[in-house]
């Protein structure tokens, strides 16, 4: 396809913890180039952050036949996990290293919104490592949650992974009843005989939530299998869901769109009324991306 040169283009960014993706088209949207680099959440800094980026936006532009030369005309929308408040992005606007046409930053869960909802009134609802939901009404956004492990994070990867860590703590001490689930969770952390919960909380000192995520899978087969605790521990996690999924719908959102690597396996365990508000997504967050790009002035 020839590229015009003297129509601008436009770049999507989507800038996780994990991975940074970008996505170039032209001004009629047709897609140019995609690329991946490392990754770009503000939390890590600016100079990571902008690596990322860089490598990403580097390999959308090799993808299209272009290099640096073409950055001048690029309008780019960024998407990036780490922002709070519009503050946020400050250190990052403030450290561009390279020159482009023009730039606008909002959170990943704000793109990732705009994606989902094509640009209308619309909700997500992520339920991956972590979970937040978030919503845009009449062009503003509203984030529920998303706060971490620590302080929320409900019917998450990491919180149901922690959760079977707590049962199986409780079921070695004989405050509930020991399951195939508590049994698997003690192996898995072993912590076998002359070790018991020593070797759980040695582990606990240094797990990140995606290590307790990781434990997800577990409770899921278990569960599947018949598992009284790992049922339970996914009806509460499917509770707090439903919970977010109708806050959403208080706000004024007409449907929400359930996203994240366990959005798949925990639909089932929602309640009816979680299930009827949720509606398939429109787009991706990089759809979301070129969204917020595209009001931006000509370069």
């Amino acid at each position: 396809m020839r590229i015009d040169p003297a129509l601008p283009l436009y770049l999507g960014i989507d800038g996780g913890g994990t991975r940074c993706r970008a996505r170039l088209t032209d001004a009629q949207g047709h897609i140019l180039g995609e690329g991946v680099g490392g990754p770009a959440n503000i939390r890590l800094g600016p100079a990571v952050a902008w690596a990322g980026i860089l490598a990403a936006t580097d390999a959308a532009l090799a993808a299209a036949g272009l290099d640096r030369s073409a950055l001048p005309r690029l309008r780019a929308g960024f998407g990036l996990a780490g922002i709070v408040a519009p503050a946020d992005s400050d250190p990052l606007l403030t450290t561009v290293p390279v020159g482009f046409g023009a730039i606008a930053v909002a959170s990943d869960a704000h793109t990732a919104c705009l994606g989902a909802a094509g640009g209308a009134d619309g909700a997500i609802l992520i339920a991956g490592t972590g979970s937040q939901g978030y919503a845009i009404i009449q062009g503003r956004g509203h984030a529920i949650g998303g706060y971490g492990l620590t302080l929320s994070d409900q019917g998450s990867g990491a919180w149901i992974g922690r959760e079977a860590v707590r049962m199986a703590l409780l079921a070695h001490d004989g405050l509930t009843p020991a399951s195939p689930l508590t049994a698997a969770v003690l192996t898995r952390l072993d912590a076998g005989p002359g070790r018991g919960p020593v070797a759980v909380v040695d582990w606990s000192a240094k797990a990140t939530p995606g290590d307790y995520g990781a434990l997800a899978p577990l409770v899921l087969d278990l569960a599947g299998q018949g598992d009284g605790v790992a049922a339970a521990i996914l009806r509460q996690a499917a509770r707090d869901l439903a919970a977010m999924v109708a806050r959403l719908c208080a706000l004024g959102a007409p449907g929400v769109s359930l996203m994240g690597g366990l959005a798949g396996p925990l639909r089932p365990w929602l309640p009816e009324s979680a299930q009827a508000a949720l509606v398939a997504p429109r787009g991706d967050a990089l759809d979301g991306a070129l969204r917020l790009a595209r009001p931006l002035p000509a370069c």
